[in-house]
């Protein structure tokens, strides 16, 4: 496990609230939960491109199961109530080539409020830290906002379609 395991960071929200930008830990797994409980068909559609209704053993696993090295995770969590709320989550796996695919899935209520854009800079500061030259994503064509993120997040982006689905490269480098 990488120094990434620790991760931890406030940032401040569009509505003045605060947020931990933070390593996912096992002990999420109930929160991660109640996150995707709160995420609408849609949001959950154009993170996974298909409906999804629960998810496998194995599917929960992998999403659980972070090594900070190739696979990186962090959540986004907001205190209300007076307890935790994850609010959001994204990741990182590295492939073959040293480039590493990129995914977000962030609630509903808190879309527009900037928790995507504090993931993806905290993401971008690991995986530099970690040697990588470029991230990717998949992003559907009308996933407009994950696509607006990509294009003002300041990194040289390249962009191409194929049918529904944009393919982002994110140069770190």
């Amino acid at each position: 496990m990488s120094d990434a395991a620790h991760y931890s960071a406030v940032e401040q929200l569009r509505n003045g609230q605060q947020v931990e930008i933070r390593a996912q830990r096992p002990s999420d797994q109930a929160e991660l939960a109640a996150t995707l409980e709160r995420t609408s068909g849609e949001s959950l559609y154009h993170r996974f491109f298909a409906v999804k209704h629960g998810f496998s053993d194995a599917e929960v696993a992998y999403f659980l199961d972070i090594d900070f090295v190739k696979h990186v995770a962090l959540v986004a969590a907001v205190h209300a109530g007076g307890r935790e709320k994850i609010v959001g989550g994204g990741r990182y796996v590295v492939g073959a080539d040293g480039t590493a695919e990129l995914a977000f899935t962030v609630e509903d209520d808190y879309q527009g409020q900037g928790v995507g854009s504090a993931l993806l800079r905290h993401l971008v500061v690991l995986a530099r830290a970690a040697g990588l030259e470029k991230l990717t994503a998949e992003v559907m064509t009308d996933n407009t906002r994950m696509l607006r993120l990509f294009g003002k997040c300041g990194l040289p982006l390249e962009r191409e379609q194929r049918a529904d689905v944009v393919h982002v490269a994110l140069r770190l480098r």
